[in-house]
Formats: C-alpha cells, structure tokens, sequence
C-alpha cells in the first residue's frame, strides 16, 4: 500500500460522519487506514478477522465494509457472500490478487467495487464516497430519469425504481446497491439498449464495463425464470443491455 500520511482533499460525505467497517488481518494496514480515514471525516471500526466483524456488525449499524479478501479462517470472499444474505450494506474488496477472475470472484460473492493491493488510499476514499453517494442518495448526484412512473412487470418479478425494491411473487428479493442502481438504469430507458460503458458510468463503477456482466449475470439469476434464455434482461448484440417488462 502507497503512504498512507499523503495529503488528500477528499472529505467524507454528509454532515453525519459514515461509519466504516474495515476487516483486515494485518494489524499494521488496520491501524493506519483506521488513522487516515478518521483523518478525513468518516468514523471506523476495525476487525482483524471475520469472526471479530460479526460481533460488530450485531451490535453496530455500518455505511459501509471494506474487506480484505485473504485472511485466516473465514476468507473476506466468503464473508461477503454470507452478509449477502441478510444485509444490503455495501462492500468494498480489497484484494492482494490482481487477476481479472479474482476481481470477478469478489463480485460475484455481492462485493459493490474492490480495490486492488498495493493502492493509493486517495483512490480508497474516492471509492468510498462514489459508493456512499449511490447508496445515500446524495443530492449532488442527479437520479437518472424514470421512463415508467409505476412499478415493471419482469415475469414473476416486480420492480419499483421509485423505491428501488424488487418483489417475486410478492415476497421481497435482495438487491446489492450494485444491482439496484444498475436494475433502476434499465428501468430508465425500458426497451433500449445501452452500452456497458454507459451503465458503468452511469452506476458509478466508471472504466469497469467487465463488473457490468457480473451484475448483469447476478441479476439475471434473481429476476429470469431462465437465466441462460432471458427474456427480459437481454443482451443485444454488440449494443449492450436492454429491460424488457412482460
């Protein structure tokens, strides 16, 4: 990791400080992210190991986790996909692992963004406020027009852009922050294709069009009968993607 004590403008959102969760087994990283962060405006809590993080997350309420990927016991991808079933706090990976499947792994597992070791903790923050912006519904970040005032039809599903909730015969279905703002996107412009650069740029993960087919691939588990033949998240070919309600 770069100097932690380098110099950065980037303030925490909002005028109630976010309180961070950071899980990582090396002491060291944790104290001086612990240091730099609070040196910025957010509130953090620190845990060395997944079993420690549990203990937090019952008795905290959290903006948002960063979490290292490789540590002893419980890895942080297997920690995040079991806070995936009972939590929509948005997760940040940070991964020692550069490879193109193990940045997808973390996504896949219902990771929002990940960051790779060694970084520039500048880029930390910005991360971090570009997620709390999407997830606090930051006025300074103008919400994509709604094409359709009601809430769609997708088969069995039911998504309302309003309040970004998804339904399948009623009963309410778990939506990261990543795929409601890329479910609330399609719904915007219902029937038209829109490039994977758009959508990334559009949903905050600006330069990553790769993170928009792991979305898309997740989500399409969630609202298709079929997932191999949707009918109503479609590719189009050489366009992108389109929402298609029915």
């Amino acid at each position: 990791m770069n100097d932690l004590t380098s110099p950065a403008k980037t303030e925490a959102l909002e005028d109630e400080p976010p309180h961070i969760l950071v899980v990582d087994d090396d002491t060291r990283i944790l104290a001086l992210l612990k240091r730099y962060l609070m040196d910025r405006g957010f509130l953090v809590t620190t845990a060395e190991d997944a079993e420690e993080a549990r203990r937090h997350l019952s008795a905290l309420e959290f903006d948002i986790l960063v979490v290292d990927v490789m540590m002893p016991g419980e890895s942080g991808i297997d920690l995040t996909r079991a806070l995936r079933e009972t939590l929509e706090v948005p997760i940040l990976m940070l991964t020692a692992m550069d490879q193109a499947e193990d940045r997808i792994l973390g996504l896949e597992s219902g990771a929002d963004d990940y960051l790779a070791k060694p970084f520039d903790p500048r880029e930390l923050v910005l991360r971090l406020n570009g997620i709390l912006r999407r997830t606090r519904r930051d006025p300074m970040v103008a919400p994509a027009p709604l094409a359709e005032e009601g809430p769609l039809s997708l088969g069995a599903c039911v998504f309302d852009p309003q309040r970004q909730e998804l339904t399948r015969d009623g009963a309410p279905v778990h939506l990261t922050t990543a795929e409601q703002s890329l479910l609330a996107t399609l719904a915007a412009r219902v029937g038209e294709a829109i490039s994977r650069e758009e959508l990334a740029e559009q949903t905050g993960a600006e330069g990553n069009a790769r993170a928009i087919d792991v979305q898309v691939t997740r989500l399409r588990k969630k609202i298709e009968d079929d997932p191999r033949m949707p009918r109503h998240l479609q590719t189009v070919r050489g366009k992108g993607y389109l929402l298609r309600p029915g």
